[in-house]
């Protein structure tokens, strides 16, 4: 009896041993799929192509419905995007935790240098850089370059200093403070906007400077992380205005300033103003060309390229060649919706340029 009993038990034992490895076997796949490198490695075995990518976002809605379009027609590729911040996009990208990164601000030749695998910045779309606000009773306001110099460096305090009330007859500006929003992360927008800035005032390219995140010289500041935090602290606070990118301020309802441009005009944002911006600039080789103060009279003055930010040489090929049917979708039908999306589809000529530059990706 007792031998018996010992046999049962053993064969117990060794059914819940089978039972358990085939349970682990079942399981494996998922395990490997989940500590995959992003980019899916299992493209061979007919699993789906996965790109991960973060950074900029400025882009971030439009990036979005691309990559979302991508996705419903080619079922086989799934694509991440996470919208960090150009600086966090940048990183993530250096440390290769991404298959792509995004970055309104172009690489700089020492984080180039940085990069291994080599670097290939790609421009994707181009947007307005806006000075959006939340005042009371004025639908249209015009800032003079002296006044929203004035306004971010601290010297322009309330809404009726006679620096914005001399390009606004007509318009009662109230006594209130002035509430200036900024970006609390390290930001490829906030880059594009101190550059305007210092390529109008000496003084503010010798004090703040350019870059991703700046010690502002103002106390009169609200810090609010990426364009959407930026966008929510300007509608929530009366008095408030802030730099944020055309298509937020535009889907939020946010009024905009009308800036004055090189040429002396009072230029409100929109498709006809920046392509003004754009047509002045030669794309040169490495794909990294800047507008900090457009000089056509029609121009918008802050307008910005924006750019992807690719590997030259990638591990897997199957994600260099996903990555190149993405872009290649981007710069075909991807275009034809940048304008109802706040953005300025690329001209024709730098379409071509970028198409010539997947050729380095491999």
């Amino acid at each position: 009896m007792s031998k018996q009993r010992s046999f049962r038990s053993l064969s117990a034992k060794l059914t819940a041993l089978t039972l358990a490895a085939t349970l682990l076997a079942g399981c494996g796949g998922k395990d490997k799929e989940n500590v995959e490198s992003a980019g899916g490695a299992g493209a061979a075995s007919g699993e789906p192509v996965k790109l991960l990518g973060s950074g900029a976002s400025f882009p971030d809605p439009l990036y979005q419905k691309w990559f979302k379009d991508f996705s419903a027609s080619n079922p086989d590729v799934r694509i991440d995007y996470q919208a960090k911040g150009s600086g966090a996009g940048i990183k993530d990208f250096t440390a290769k935790l991404v298959n792509f990164g995004a970055s309104d601000a172009a690489m700089k030749d020492e984080e180039i240098a940085k990069v291994e695998a080599g670097v290939q910045m790609l421009p994707m779309t181009a947007g307005e850089v806006v000075l959006a606000y939340n005042l009371k009773g004025v639908e249209n306001l015009n800032l003079s370059r002296a006044a929203y110099i004035g306004i971010f460096d601290g010297t322009v305090k309330k809404w009726n200093d006679p620096k914005i009330v001399e390009a606004n007859p007509g318009v009662t500006l109230p006594d209130q403070e002035i509430t200036v929003v900024t970006r609390a992360d390290s930001s490829g927008t906030t880059f594009v906007f101190t550059q305007h800035l210092s390529a109008l005032s000496e003084a503010w390219k010798n004090g703040p400077g350019t870059g991703k995140k700046l010690d502002w010289p103002e106390s009169r500041m609200i810090a609010s992380p990426k364009n959407d935090g930026v966008t929510a602290s300007i509608k929530q606070t009366e008095g408030a205005i802030g730099y944020i990118e055309y298509g937020f301020a535009k889907f939020s309802k946010l009024p905009m300033a009308s800036l004055e441009n090189k040429a002396g005009k009072y230029i409100a944002p929109g498709l006809e103003s920046g392509q003004a911006a754009l047509a002045g600039v030669k794309m040169p080789e490495n794909l990294r060309a800047w507008l900090p103060d457009p000089e056509a009279e029609a121009a918008y003055p802050i307008v910005t390229y924006t750019w992807l930010l690719c590997y030259q040489k990638y591990e897997d090929p199957a994600v260099a060649e996903t990555l190149k049917k993405v872009v290649e979708y981007c710069l075909t039908e991807g275009q034809k919706v940048s304008d109802e999306m706040g953005y300025i589809p690329l001209p024709e000529n730098v379409v071509e340029t970028v198409r010539g530059a997947l050729a380095n990706i491999k």
